[in-house]
This record gives structure tokens, C-alpha cells and sequence, in this order.
């Protein structure tokens, strides 16, 4: 059949969609992730392909994104720590027994990708993603192709640093924004006193300064991280996706402020800063894209 399977291996929950050419999405199946070492998250995978592939007859193509550091032939993770660490070097393509190529992409990436496709950054070609969740994520596209680099480590902005004195993050990165805006360090930034961002911002909402002072510090430093991407990849659009992004205008809002101070704009121009549009979607969709276009590839 002419369609695609998405898959999105979460920490957490695994998502599935069947993607026709076009983008419609004719199905869609979810499961929460049992993360362990037993790899039963590789069963339940199989188990939603198959519930698809009765409902809609045999796939095409088949893709999958998740955590961690790819390898450069896409056939498993290359490195990944804290979770999800048995996805390491497990390879889609002989375990569910498939003629065509099973790719693993980047969750960061793959959501770029989705959002390039059906998303805020369609019929861009220079374009930067970062997903703000538990951590932060992302991924990057030069002159319409997405960049991966030597060993799969492009995209990975969470690993920006934005504070050299900082603490080091899990790659060694001190003061990296992955620390300092993603949802896994409220309590520790707040000193104890919100457990996740949707509490410390609605706190930041109702006039709370001390709320303000930790959520505006953490804006500013992915204000500057976007400004430094800008600076090295001259992207057209940034995409902020993720769970932290759904902050809106509390998040936006600060953001264009600390842009306007300090962003490089020759002859006035300023880059596109979006929020992501196919929400928890992206990452599958972009998969299901990857597992379509990987024989195009140059």
C-alpha cells in the first residue's frame, strides 16, 4: 500500500501513524513505553505495526525516531544514557523482519523534519527546530536537507551552552540550555518550589517575582542560544516545539524581547521565530517521511 508507519519511541509512550504520500494521516495508535532492559518496547512496536497493517493492508515504508545519538547509517542508536539505553545498537529492519530498509532517525531531527514537510517550517529551506521538553532537543536543515554531521551529533542545541560556568550537563557541556530551560530542572532551579514548568509559569502569569526572575532567566538563555544558532547557520525560520513550548505568549513573548536585544539584524532583517504546529505529531510524521525519501537520498 502507498502509505508510510511513523514510529516515535518515546521515554515514556510510543506513538504510530499511517501516513499516506500526501501527509494524511489515515491512522494513528499508542502505547505507553515499558523502558527496559528486557526491550518488551520493541514487542509493543510491532504489535501497533501489525494492528495498523490489518486495518490498512501491508506498509511501504516503515520509520523510526527516538532518543539519543544515531548511527551514521541509520540502522540503530549509536549512544544513548540515563534512558532508554537498550535501544542502543537494536536494529529495527532485521527485528521486524522487513525487505525494505527500516531507518532510525533523531527525535529532534525527526520532528524538524515533519514540521519542514506538513509544518511551521514548510518551503523553508534553512531552518533550525528546538524542542523544549523534559530536555531539549532539535534539529537542523541547510538548503533543504537535514544535517546530521560526522557522527549524527548536529541538532543536538540542547547541548549549547549558555552559561560557561555552569553546571556540566550529561555530555560534559557546562551550563547547557538543556539544563536551564528544560522541565526535568524546575525544581532545582526554583530551589524546590515548582516541581515542572506549567506550575512555574502559571505562578509567572498570576505576578509571582520570584516565579519571574527563574522563568525570565531561563528565556534569556534561549534567547541567546537561538541568536548564536542564527549567527552560525543563518536559518530563515526557528521552530520551538515540545511540551515547554506550550507555554505560548509567557514563553514567546519574553523570547521576541530578548531577541530584539540581542540578535544580529544586517539591513534590519530578523529571522522567523515559530511555534511548532503538528504538536505531539511531528516526530512520527517526520519518520514516516525520513522512511519515504531515505532511497532519494544523495
Amino acid at each position: 500500500m502507498d502509505y508510510a508507519i511513523g514510529i516515535d519511541l518515546g521515554a515514556t509512550g510510543t506513538k504510530a501513524l499511517a501516513v499516506k504520500t500526501d501527509g494524511r494521516v489515515a491512522d494513528e495508535r499508542a502505547i505507553a513505553t515499558d523502558d527496559g532492559p528486557h526491550r518488551r518496547w520493541a514487542g509493543n512496536v510491532r504489535d501497533l505495526i501489525a494492528a495498523i497493517e490489518r486495518a490498512h493492508g501491508p506498509a511501504a515504508w516503515i520509520g523510526v525516531c527516538g532518543p539519543g545519538l544515531v548511527r551514521t547509517d541509520h540502522r540503530a542508536v549509536a549512544w544513548m544514557i540515563d534512558r532508554m539505553e537498550a535501544t542502543v545498537g537494536f536494529e529495527w529492519t532485521a527485528f521486524l523482519g522487513r525487505e525494505r530498509f527500516v531507518p532510525v532517525v533523531n527525535d529532534g531531527q525527526a520532528a524538524l523534519l515533519g514540521e519542514a514537510w506538513l509544518g511551521a517550517a514548510q518551503g523553508v529551506r534553512h531552518a533550525v527546530m528546538i524542542t523544549l521538553g523534559t530536555g531539549v532537543g532539535g534539529g537542523i536543515m541547510v538548503d533543504g536537507r537535514l544535517l546530521t554531521g560526522a557522527i549524527g551529533r548536529a541538532g543536538h542545541v540542547g547541548h549549547v551552552t549558555a552559561d560557561a560556568f555552569g553546571v556540566p550537563d550529561v555530555c560534559f557541556i557546562p551550563g547547557g540550555i538543556d539544563d536551564l530551560i528544560g522541565n526535568a530542572t524546575v525544581a532545582r532551579r526554583s530551589n524546590g518550589r515548582f516541581a515542572d514548568t506549567r506550575a512555574l509559569v502559571a505562578a509567572y502569569r498570576a505576578g509571582d517575582t520570584d516565579a519571574a526572575a527563574v522563568w525570565l532567566r531561563s528565556v534569556r538563555a534561549l534567547g541567546c542560544v537561538v541568536a548564536s544558532l542564527v549567527n552560525i547557520l543563518d536559518s530563515e525560520v526557528v521552530v520551538i516545539g515540545g511540551g515547554v513550548a506550550e507555554a505560548g505568549d509567557a514563553l514567546l513573548g519574553p523570547l521576541d524581547a530578548v531577541m530584539d536585544e540581542v540578535e544580529w539584524r544586517p539591513n534590519g532583517h530578523r529571522v522567523a521565530i515559530r511555534p511548532a504546529r503538528l504538536g505531539g505529531h511531528a516526530g512520527a510524521l517526520g519518520a514516516a517521511r525520513f522512511a519515504m525519501t531515505w532511497e532519494d537520498r544523495p
